[in-house]
């Protein structure tokens, strides 16, 4: 069986090699991999991956968010990897468990790279999260339910989120990425 760490590794590299704009990034994400301290759980306060979807429709035409509990914001499901090295089991778990999907679907490449700050909540201090996100297709049954990490859920059109104000600038960036994902002739 493949090391996935390794496999990770090249994933990530992979990545930075496909999308320019993103080559530091992911060349932060490889260095994080190497480190002594385990990034894949959530003790790893410099740091640790988490893993989130970009939940798309059937037709590829909207997409399901969260309003997010924690903070306030409009976004797309993920959590912690929690020691789980396999970054796409961890996307689509989260993203069953936010949403209530079932009939999903996660690709297994790489979709986006996020290193963002998460401020101090309760008695966890300030850290960053190292994202590595996924896209999940929905099947026929897009119904979905409202989690306790949710203020609520919405299928939001992608050309929204892509083109709209109020939305966080990696959650557009992804937006943007799937129309011209879609756009490219088959």
């Amino acid at each position: 069986m493949a090391d996935p760490v390794a496999s990770l590794a090249r994933a990530f590299t992979r990545f930075g090699q496909a999308h320019p704009a993103q080559s530091q990034v992911a060349t932060e994400f490889v260095a994080v991999l190497g480190d002594a301290q385990d990034p894949f759980v959530r003790t790893r306060l410099a740091g640790h991956f988490t893993a989130s979807a970009l939940v798309v429709s059937r037709d590829g035409a909207r997409t399901l968010l969260t309003h997010h509990r924690k903070l306030g914001l409009w976004l797309q499901p993920g959590g912690h990897a929690d020691g789980d090295r396999d970054l796409a089991r961890v996307a689509l778990r989260e993203t069953e468990e936010e949403t209530g999907l079932r009939d999903v679907a996660v690709l297994p490449e790489i979709f986006d790279l996020d290193r963002h700050w998460i401020p101090v909540h309760r008695d966890v201090p300030g850290h960053w999260h190292y994202d590595v996100r996924y896209v999940v297709r929905a099947g026929t049954d897009e119904t979905f339910a409202i989690s306790e990490e949710s203020l609520a859920l919405a299928w939001v059109p992608i050309l929204e989120v892509a083109l709209g104000n109020g939305y966080d600038a990696s959650l557009q960036r992804m937006a943007q990425r799937w129309r011209e994902r879609a756009a490219r002739p088959s």
